[in-house]
């Protein structure tokens, strides 16, 4: 039974993609995209439902009312004050003026004691959120100030020249006529200065609400470039897919292509060291240097090939005796030994023949 009425409203407010956009309508304020509605389908019913009782800022419509209405009494009371607070002003301004002027009149002189002994009452006199039973200034009370006000006779005077006084001020203080309001009479011009607080307010609704549509086209300005950028991404990564595969297909020939171009640059390398070696070993080997080492190849080689002889001959030899057994392994060294024995013995001789010599 709770699910009717919501399933109405809902109804009534769209299908599908129209449902989204009457949401983004309604809450233009929240960072919100279709895609996070499209993947919450109920809390997308709950803001389709929540929007039929708040504006486009979330305020329910008493909560408005209510939010009016203290801004009509807020905005009252400031334009009092500012009517207060301008009027004091002026009053001061005109006190100055004649101040710096030397005018010393009765009038001024009034106003100004006026000023200052309401001025002082108010400082005097304890509000109600101070302490009654804290002592005056200087033992002063506001009925002895109020005693140094003028004479109700100079007073009277004053509130009477006051507004024409005032007005001339305003007037010469403003400065500026526009010649559409030259020819205008007096009464039209105050009955436009009456109305140009109401003018200012309208200016400053219009203002606001200017900055409130600017505020919603930030946002929205803000939800289409994440929209921009996801699908730019989405377009980059296909992008990125093409290209791999692209690059896949090409690889083997490629690769071969390279391989073909290592080998030939690997052999020309090669060339160019054998080329380097040649020419080093021309440097190095003149023609005579050539023959001699021809020569000195032919000695060694004949050498070589008697010492190779040689050694066949010993091992030849050396196998026949072997032949003989240990017998003669024991006359060899017997051999051995009385042949080293004459070799000590002829060169003691010869040594003992060269000393007696000498």
């Amino acid at each position: 039974m709770s699910n009717g009425p919501e399933s109405t409203n809902v109804s009534s407010l769209g299908k599908g993609d129209s449902l989204h956009h009457q949401v983004l309508a309604s809450f233009p304020l929240c960072d919100m995209t279709e895609e996070d509605l499209t993947q919450s389908p109920q809390f997308c019913k709950l803001l389709a439902t929540l929007a039929q009782h708040v504006d486009r800022t979330g305020l329910t419509a008493t909560l408005k009312t209510e939010l009016d209405k203290a801004e009509q009494k807020l905005q009252s009371q400031r334009r009092h004050w500012l009517r207060s607070e301008s009027l004091h002003r002026g009053l001061q301004e005109m006190i100055q003026d004649h101040c710096v002027r030397k005018h010393h009149t009765t009038f001024y002189e009034t106003m100004e004691k006026c000023l200052l002994v309401v001025k002082c009452t108010r400082l005097l006199d304890p509000s109600s959120t101070t302490n009654q039973d804290q002592p005056f200034i200087l033992g002063l009370n506001p009925q002895q100030v109020m005693e140094l006000m003028p004479s109700e006779k100079n007073v009277l005077r004053m509130k009477q020249s006051l507004p024409r006084e005032l007005e001339k001020h305003l007037k010469k203080s403003v400065g500026v006529s526009s010649p559409t309001t030259k020819n205008e009479s007096e009464g039209l011009k105050n009955t436009k200065l009456s109305h140009l607080s109401a003018q200012l307010d309208k200016e400053r609704k219009r203002a606001e609400i200017l900055k409130e549509t600017c505020q919603e086209n930030t946002v929205l300005l803000q939800r289409q470039t994440q929209l921009y950028l996801s699908e730019l991404t989405k377009c980059i990564q296909l992008l990125q897919s093409l290209i791999l595969d692209h690059r896949l297909k090409i690889q083997t020939d490629l690769d071969r292509k390279k391989l073909d171009y290592f080998e030939g640059k690997c052999e020309l390398v090669l060339q160019k060291i054998k080329t380097e070696m040649v020419g080093i070993q021309l440097e190095m080997y003149t023609p005579d240097s050539i023959a001699a080492h021809r020569k000195i190849r032919e000695i060694l080689e004949s050498e070589l090939k008697a010492c190779q002889e040689e050694k066949q001959s010993v091992e030849s030899k050396l196998a026949s005796f072997e032949i003989l057994g240990k017998e003669f392994v024991t006359l060899a060294e017997e051999y051995s030994r009385l042949r080293r024995e004459i070799e000590t013995k002829n060169w003691a001789l010869k040594e003992f023949t060269q000393y007696k010599t000498k």
